[in-house]
């Protein structure tokens, strides 16, 4: 069993990785393994609506100067998706909604490639429009017929300052710490089914 964590921040030591890093200590402490990519600053694009994908169906984006096709490849691999972001605008950012977007489309159209495929959303702070886009990342798993894993709160961590500030919020780091822990048990339970 393999989960990806995705950092959707630009900043890539900041409080998003730190919380991401709290739900891969987690996932790993049970015996899963693990792999944390980096899409937030670098040059992923949106989708161009050219529904090639729809004619291929080759499992792939025919936007082919990115690193989509990469990633998405990993996603395809993996049995959990974490997908982290900082909350831009009450939003996520533009590389992680470009890798959603995209990864969404590519996967519906080639027979629904995520389907039973655990998912998890987390989102970084500094004091409101976390749940919006909490919601937005919610919202792949959801339409793609996924599992979504919660925790003993909202998947969200306060911290504004670059670094490590996130690490204060007590709350929101157990809460990261508890969200391993269940994606772990539902991994598990999901593997002795098949």
């Amino acid at each position: 069993m393999k989960v990806l964590l995705v950092n959707g921040s630009p900043r890539s030591e900041g409080n998003t990785r730190k919380l991401l890093e709290q739900v891969r200590r987690s996932i790993e402490n049970d015996g899963i393994e693990t792999e944390l990519l980096q899409v937030g600053g670098t040059a992923i694009r949106g989708c161009l609506g050219c529904y090639r994908c729809v004619e291929l169906k080759n499992c792939q984006c025919s936007t082919k100067n990115d690193n989509f096709n990469a990633i998405f490849q990993k996603m395809l691999e993996a049995d959990g998706i974490v997908l982290g972001s900082p909350t831009y605008f009450a939003d996520i950012t533009p590389e992680l909604k470009a890798l959603i977007d995209r990864a969404g489309f590519v996967s519906r159209v080639n027979g629904n490639l995520f389907r039973h495929k655990a998912g998890a959303a987390v989102i970084s702070l500094r004091r409101g429009g976390g749940i919006h886009a909490f919601d937005s990342v919610n919202h792949l798993f959801q339409i793609c017929g996924m599992f979504t894993v919660g925790s003993t709160y909202w998947n969200l961590g306060f911290g504004g300052k670059e670094g490590s500030e996130v690490e204060n919020d007590r709350e929101g780091m157990e809460n990261m710490r508890d969200l391993g822990q269940s994606m772990a048990f539902l991994l598990r339970k999901l593997n002795s089914t098949s």
